[in-house]
């Protein structure tokens, strides 16, 4: 495990498994050991029979503010996306069991697109959503090229993924990225309670049920492992050079 990510099994949520971004002085940045630890987290959650429901938290004010910058201009250097990244999108992705979010504050790249592959969102009226791939010469990654258009549309998934927009908790609620808004102190507790009740449910019913509705994951693998070739082959690009220059000269 890293210090970064913190794995609870809370006494008043039984059966439940959360995953807690706690890197605030970052404002959650994603380092390679964070992703590298959320994916044993949840490869062990699929093979544990206790674990019924999985649950991604951040902080108070911040989910994530998207992928660590030094571990993100090492990837530019490699001109790779990064294989504990990879790794975790794949992991996720295949999660068997019911996956929850709670969300409070900025979410942004990674911090937004995770929510696509979640059953159940709970995002705080002053949450923020946006990915600036493009901005930054870059591709949309976690599948979400495939999943965003047949969640919110083809106009609202090409504001959030290549136009930049940024969408408010309630503008992402309407669009279906998230399933309630609530008051920030409710988030963590109404995310809590909605796994406990899931956890609670008949465990081969609900796996099957979810596997029904979420439809073909050897289609989101493929897209995962699409984008990530072309986020690889950006990363090398002089476009990508000259983004990553103003942006850090900013």
């Amino acid at each position: 495990m890293t210090d970064h990510i913190l794995i609870e099994r809370p006494e008043a949520a039984a059966g439940v498994q959360v995953i807690r971004l706690d890197r605030p002085d970052k404002k959650n940045a994603i380092t390679r050991a964070m992703y590298r630890a959320m994916t044993e987290v949840l490869v062990a959650g699929d093979a544990d029979e206790a674990v019924r429901a999985t649950v991604f938290l951040g902080g108070e004010g911040c989910f994530s503010a998207g992928n660590d910058l030094n571990d993100f201009l090492a990837f530019a250097q490699g001109g790779t996306m990064g294989r504990e990244v990879i790794d975790f999108l794949h992991a996720l992705a295949a999660h068997g069991k019911p996956l929850l979010s709670g969300v409070d504050g900025l979410a942004i790249g990674i911090g937004t697109t995770i929510h696509l592959h979640c059953d159940l969102t709970y995002a705080s009226i002053r949450t923020e959503f946006r990915t600036p791939f493009v901005d930054l010469a870059l591709v949309p990654e976690a599948a979400s090229s495939l999943l965003a258009p047949r969640l919110m549309g083809h106009q609202r998934a090409f504001a959030l993924l290549a136009a930049g927009e940024g969408f408010s908790a309630t503008a992402a609620r309407e669009a279906g990225l998230v399933y309630a808004v609530v008051e920030p102190a409710a988030v963590e507790r109404d995310t809590l309670a909605a796994a406990a009740r899931l956890a609670a449910k008949p465990p081969k019913a609900l796996a099957i049920a979810r596997a029904l509705i979420r439809g073909n994951r050897a289609e989101v693998a493929a897209r995962i492992d699409e984008e990530a070739a072309h986020f690889a082959a950006q990363l090398k690009s002089p476009e990508a050079r000259a983004a990553f220059e103003a942006f850090m000269a900013r």
